[in-house]
């Protein structure tokens, strides 16, 4: 029999949202590598599964030693169930290099798809769904967190990303400051869950919110920048002759200066001309 590793989605507070195909696995697998074996033995508890295999733990600290053994058990013939707390294994959760290790090793590796916070957040966020990036947790050190703003300043997609409920507040004043306070956000907390809330709205208005306290697993979903209005020709014409002018040579400048405006590097090259 050959055996496999298995990427298991499980819920990320109602267990009733768990899939067929997790409840059979949970009773299946010879191995369930578990990121908090607490939380998925009260999960299977809560299933009504009784497992007919080990559960190991498999967190961030222990993830690179429990590697080999796990490829060994999948060698062998086992069925290695790998979960996280909740959501999907591998996104901003232990797993990738298990993953990575067993492709390495060529063997076999499927998915039970189920939920994912990223997902959830922006369908609920109300704002654009059709092009987005996930940024995995917000940077810890102030000063890094701001350069990370920044590089999000410009980003035109739709930005989702996670946040501890101790940071949240400075975080979205450092926003609304280096992004500016009408950008549009969403904070959704406890998803899922009895006391599940979505806020919406500018990031002022969201910083002034978090600032009484705010608790629970975060997802924030970031509303793109808006597109920059292209410069008018004659203003790229002047940047052409401004180069020319500093000894570049003119169809090297049209073609430098056309490319960054994303025009036509003959009619800019023609409007210098004829200028």
């Amino acid at each position: 029999m050959t055996g496999r590793l298995v990427l298991a989605a499980t819920p990320l507070g109602d267990a009733r949202d768990a899939s067929p195909r997790l409840v059979e696995a949970f009773g299946a697998a010879e191995v369930i590598a578990a990121e908090d074996t607490r939380r998925t033995r009260n999960l299977i508890s809560a299933l009504g599964v009784t497992p007919t295999g080990r559960i190991v733990s498999f967190y961030d600290a222990v993830e690179t030693s429990r590697i080999a053994g796990l490829v060994e058990a999948i060698e062998q013939g086992q069925t290695v169930l790998l979960v996280t707390d909740a959501g999907m294994p591998s996104v901003s959760d232990p797993g990738y290099r298990l993953v990575a290790a067993c492709v390495e090793a060529d063997l076999a590796i499927t998915c039970l798809p189920g939920p994912s916070a990223v997902t959830t957040a922006l369908a609920l966020s109300g704002l654009p769904c059709d092009r987005f990036c996930f940024e995995g947790f917000a940077p810890r050190k102030p000063g890094e967190r701001r350069k990370w703003l920044t590089a999000l300043a410009g980003e035109p997609r739709t930005a989702v990303f996670f946040e501890s409920p101790h940071r949240i507040a400075s975080l979205l004043a450092d926003a609304a400051e280096v992004l500016g306070p009408t950008r549009r956000a969403a904070v959704c907390r406890e998803l899922t869950k009895t006391y599940e809330e979505v806020r919406r709205g500018g990031l002022a208005e969201l910083a002034a919110w978090a600032e009484e306290g705010v608790r629970g697993e975060i997802t924030v979903v970031l509303e793109g920048a808006e597109p920059a209005a292209a410069p008018d020709l004659d203003t790229l014409v002047e940047r052409v002759q401004a180069r020319v002018a500093a000894g570049e040579r003119l169809k090297a400048a049209a073609a430098e200066v056309a490319a960054q405006a994303g025009v036509s590097k003959k009619a800019l090259y023609d409007a210098v001309v004829s200028n």
